[in-house]
């Protein structure tokens, strides 16, 4: 059994039962993991459709170019669908998009053009205005305008709300999908509904979109309208495939709620989705008040974690934009740069003169004392010399008659403000055991190191 071509094998992606994140909501909560199509991402379904639909009235030419505006994964629907089908491609896309997607779609043999995202729509710049312009441009070319183009929920209607119904057994209570054409949700919301009306379609929007404000108050306000980071989730204009009537509820999610979401789904889970899984997920814990006992909840996971290699999964970027809290390191990372080095001790009958052969050999200030394998003393440069200047005789004397008190233990989570609390004037270094048992020193200069 094989297919005729990668096209065949859209669809039919699997739903998965969400445990660890779902645990305190007391509905059974499932994903629908649409990275398994050939594109890793749902919109292969519309994209497929939408080029199918323009073959068949003609829109759509052989040897013809398929310009079109996407963030990414849509265009990879296209770019799988033009190399079998004998089509060029060129991509308008936006600079808050990842490298990823731009190189995806390069892969594929695609033409893209990035263009900037902090301007109005009816901008030249913007990459709606880019994309309308290459059309007009470009002979024999087709743009899918997948934001207004019908086919886009109606691949939704015909392939995703069908197979989530047989999938659930019409159980099916809630459908979760973060809103950005509008196709996925209402395709497959409206199918779900046709089925049982009583079914709530549950949209995921982002701050700096219109969405959840027109759906409440029918008013489209421009103050909404601000940049954003989160992919794929939220609009500045009202695209024609978001039929607000097939959505029953908006909840917005902030940027660093998604981010942050989008890095615990493969953590706890195994799933590697992209960040409007992220947001769906986010803003599904959001609403769990709406859910109840005996409720069957989807997600929609639309794309593939590898698209956000460069940003959410990378953890430069999230400390850049403040999503990551710089956690206060504790004793056993302060021992990270050493921990591989043998703790240098002295026994406490070796004599004072050891010591200070031992300290200027391993260029070290410090040296904890041992005597019957027990840590009972310490030994720092400072009292050494000042001892030596006082009674130079005294070097000839055992370690025990000059050392110090031992260095104190601490356990392998103590913060570093509790180290720090211990290292004064008295006491120069503190000690820690690793997961084997092994004891390790941490002085002052690893604290002034991690906190550099």
């Amino acid at each position: 059994m094989y297919s005729e071509n990668i096209l065949f094998t859209i669809g039919n992606t699997p739903l998965v039962k969400i445990n660890k994140i779902a645990k305190d909501i007391p509905a059974t909560v499932l994903a629908k993991i649409e990275t398994t199509n050939p594109g890793n991402s749902i919109k292969d379904r519309m994209a497929l459709k939408m080029v199918e639909d323009a073959e068949k009235d003609g829109r759509l030419k052989p040897g013809g170019t398929i310009i079109e505006g996407t963030s990414g994964n849509t265009g990879m629907g296209l770019a799988i669908a033009a190399v079998i089908k004998g089509y060029k491609c060129i991509f308008t896309t936006t600079d808050k998009q990842s490298k990823e997607k731009v190189d995806a779609l390069r892969a594929f043999g695609a033409e893209v053009i990035v263009c900037p995202t902090n301007v109005e729509p009816e901008d030249p710049r913007s990459y709606y205005s880019v994309s309308s312009r290459l059309e007009k441009e470009v002979p024999n070319s087709w743009k899918p305008n997948q934001y207004d183009n019908l086919s886009n929920s109606q691949a939704h209607y015909e392939q995703t709300g069908p197979e989530i119904w047989a999938q659930t057994e019409g159980k099916i209570t809630h459908l979760v999908v973060g809103v950005g054409t509008g196709g996925t949700i209402c395709g497959t919301g409206k199918y779900l509904k046709e089925q049982n009306p009583n079914i709530k379609i549950l949209g995921i929007d982002t701050y700096g979109s219109v969405f959840k404000k027109y759906k409440e108050t029918g008013i489209f306000d421009k103050n909404e309208i601000y940049p954003y980071i989160t992919e794929g989730i939220g609009e500045d204009f009202l695209p024609q495939n978001v039929d607000f009537k097939v959505i029953d509820h908006f909840e917005k999610v902030t940027d660093r709620d998604a981010a942050m979401m989008t890095r615990r789904i493969p953590r706890e889970e195994g799933i590697f989705a992209g960040n409007s899984a992220g947001s769906a997920m986010a803003g599904l814990l959001q609403m769990k008040h709406m859910f109840k006992s005996g409720d069957v909840v989807v997600v929609i996971f639309h794309d593939h974690g590898t698209r956000y290699l460069g940003k959410m999964y990378n953890d430069e970027w999230m400390r850049d934009r403040g999503f990551l809290e710089e956690k206060s390191p504790k004793a056993i990372d302060l021992i990270e740069r050493h921990k591989h080095q043998k703790l240098v001790t002295l026994e406490s009958n070796a004599a004072v003169s050891d010591a200070f052969t031992l300290m200027r050999k391993f260029d070290i200030s410090q040296i904890p004392i041992l005597k019957n394998g027990e840590f009972v003393g310490s030994l720092s440069d400072n009292h050494l010399y000042a001892a030596l200047i006082e009674q130079p005789e005294i070097k000839n004397e055992s370690v025990e008659k000059l050392m110090q008190a031992p260095f104190p233990f601490v356990s392998p989570q103590s913060t570093l403000e509790d180290i720090s609390g211990l290292i004064n004037r008295e006491n120069d270094a503190v000690l820690v055991r690793d997961m084997l048992s092994e004891v390790h020193i941490i002085t002052k200069y690893d604290i002034i190191e991690a906190l550099g």
